[in-house]
């Protein structure tokens, strides 16, 4: 009787072997993608709504765009497990949540825009300004 139990232990993997670790999460690709547009190259999400970044996010490390500003700016969001890549890099809001820059700059889409390739979110004025890929 002592030698099934034992058996049962063991063929049910609690004998000591090891198992692999599951496997790490993978990340899918960059998070916008360049795009030619009648005002020249653009970043866009993977929906095409353009991208932008303001010149206050001026650290490389944060976003100045919170609350009510988040709301007109939706920050492109990443996932808890993204990692940089290239020319993106993750950075952590205030609220915790993450986001992707482009080299180092938080990317923002615009309320302002409502199809693909819209560029009404550029009013350098207010310091917003199109994503390009350079």
């Amino acid at each position: 009787m002592l030698l099934a139990s034992a058996g049962t232990a063991f063929a049910g993997g609690h004998g000591g072997e090891s198992s692999a670790p599951p496997p790490a999460p993978k990340q899918e690709g960059p998070p916008a993608k360049a795009t030619i547009g009648k005002n020249g190259p653009i970043l866009t999400d993977l929906k095409g709504m353009t991208l932008y970044y303001t010149e206050r996010d001026n650290t490389g490390t944060k976003s100045t765009c919170d609350g009510d500003c988040a709301q007109k700016r939706p920050p492109l969001t990443a996932p808890d497990n993204a990692i940089a890549s290239g020319d993106f890099t993750v950075i952590t809001r205030s609220d915790g949540k993450k986001m992707w820059a482009y080299r180092y700059r938080p990317l923002y889409t615009s309320q302002l825009d409502s199809a693909p390739g819209e560029v009404n979110g550029h009013n350098p004025a207010q310091q917003w300004k199109v994503a390009r890929p350079y």
